[in-house]
């Protein structure tokens, strides 16, 4: 039964489980292993403090989202259906997992975010040379 999203314990969880789908997931498991080679000891704590700086207002999270993933998109084309996968699973995730204001808040937030992101990941794909 979903909960209140409450503190950073309930992120470690949400972004646990949601990286959990993305690896087992047949649309972007690869991209995450067998492209971007994610180092997950590393990339998770960076995770729960960026949801937790979102969420809570803490300054734990000091990196930058962007370069990463449009240095991926050069390695491979990361497209609109991407981003839409991604969000769906996040949002599946939060829906399983939490309720309430909190809960509605990170959907809104990673709404925002996948938006910005895909639409800037867009502009730098129209710039790469098209392979044949």
């Amino acid at each position: 039964m979903p909960k209140l999203l409450e503190n950073r314990a309930d992120v470690e969880l949400l972004v646990n489980q949601f990286y959990q789908k993305i690896r087992q997931d047949s649309e972007l498991g690869h991209i995450f292993d067998g492209v971007a080679h994610v180092n997950w000891e590393a990339h998770l704590p960076k995770m729960y403090d960026f949801w937790e700086g979102i969420l809570f207002g803490t300054l734990n999270y000091t990196g930058r989202p962007m370069p990463p993933h449009f240095q991926l998109t050069t390695k491979h084309t990361l497209t609109p259906a991407h981003f839409d996968r991604w969000l769906a699973l996040f949002f599946e995730n939060v829906d399983e997992l939490f309720e309430g204001e909190k809960a509605a808040d990170v959907k809104y937030r990673a709404y925002s975010i996948a938006t910005i992101m895909n639409n800037r990941v867009q502009q730098i794909n129209a710039q790469l040379p098209i392979e044949n």
